[in-house]
């Protein structure tokens, strides 16, 4: 049986609540759905679900939402002994409704997932990681939490551990700020073994349409190896000397909720299985592998509805993969 390394996820881990009224903004609609969220607390969730070890590292208020949150990452077997609970600051939510015209009415009231400091870490316990992951959509918006998770970018370097880094750009978040977002992205790029974004994070962040010309930007920043998740023309990866494409996985899309931190996950989770994490792109037929397996988790999770509740297990992916007539090493 193979040994798997951990992989530290470190961030938010909030309440979404989403609107399930058809077509309406937050003024008019009523009813909501309660789930959780923050997309370093799905990355953990999807590697624990595939038979990995994951823990999360963020700070919730000390409130039945915050309970909530550590009760489902509990039962994903996901470790919380480095999710800490904020006295007197609520946890944090957002609320969101889709309108007929494709537009999301957001609305994000930012709590206790600011607020972690220096303090608050276990240095000894963070360093027992293989793999540190750093996919916060919120962590670089506000002091302490930027300062303290950018330090924590530059110790894992120093300690030798795999860095994985998802900028994970939220409009509704940066609006008017998209500069200091490029220049923090810039600095998470510089330190990263693994980079993983979407197209349109690509252009952002490089300043660049074109698909090659900004790659060849992040790889001269200092990115290792970039995963681009291009949707339904599949994933394109590249290590700077060599380029691929690697097909999607044709399903029929109920919610895609949560798919491209379930592909990261998926991906972490096959790396924290190698005796040396930082060399597993010398093998550009094991990353394509890799990458495979990783685009069937994302797919599957679009088949379902919930961003945790649509991981699926090891097995199930195997069960997916036999049904496509393809087999999975792992």
């Amino acid at each position: 049986m193979k040994n798997y390394g951990t992989v530290l996820c470190v961030g938010e881990l909030l309440i979404d609540f989403f609107c399930t009224d058809v077509d309406v903004n937050l003024v008019d609609g009523q009813h909501f759905s309660k789930q959780a969220g923050g997309a370093p607390a799905n990355v953990s969730a999807a590697i624990a679900k595939l038979g990995g070890k994951a823990s999360f590292l963020g700070k919730v208020g000390d409130d039945p939402f915050g309970k909530f949150l550590k009760q489902t990452l509990d039962q994903e077997r996901v470790d919380t002994s480095m999710l800490l609970f904020e006295q007197g600051t609520p946890t944090t939510l957002a609320f969101v409704s889709l309108q007929g015209n494709g537009e999301r009415d957001f609305v994000f009231n930012r709590g206790a997932d600011r607020l972690v400091t220096p303090e608050d870490l276990d240095k000894e316990q963070i360093k027992q990681a293989s793999i540190v992951h750093f996919g916060s959509a919120t962590a670089l918006l506000n002091d302490p939490f930027k300062q303290t998770y950018l330090d924590l970018m530059d110790e894992a370097k120093e300690n030798g551990q795999f860095i994985s880094f998802d900028p994970n750009y939220r409009g509704d978040l940066w609006k008017g700020r998209e500069e200091e977002f490029i220049s923090l992205s810039k600095e998470g790029i510089q330190k990263a073994d693994f980079v993983k974004l979407s197209e349109d994070e690509l252009k952002i962040v490089s300043g660049e349409s074109d698909r090659k010309s900004a790659l060849d930007i992040l790889h001269g920043w200092g990115a290792k190896t970039i995963a681009v998740t291009l949707g339904k023309e599949g994933t394109l990866i590249s290590t700077g000397a060599t380029r691929t494409l690697i097909d999607s996985i044709k399903v029929k899309s109920i919610d895609s909720t949560g798919a491209g931190d379930a592909f990261i996950g998926a991906v972490l989770f096959q790396i924290s299985g190698l005796e040396q994490p930082k060399e597993f792109a010398q093998d550009f037929e094991q990353l394509q592998k890799f990458v495979t397996l990783a685009n069937r988790v994302g797919a599957i999770v679009c088949t379902k509805v919930g961003a945790i509740a649509a991981l699926p297990t090891l097995e199930e992916v195997e069960r997916f993969a036999s049904q496509a007539d393809s087999t999975i090493e792992v």
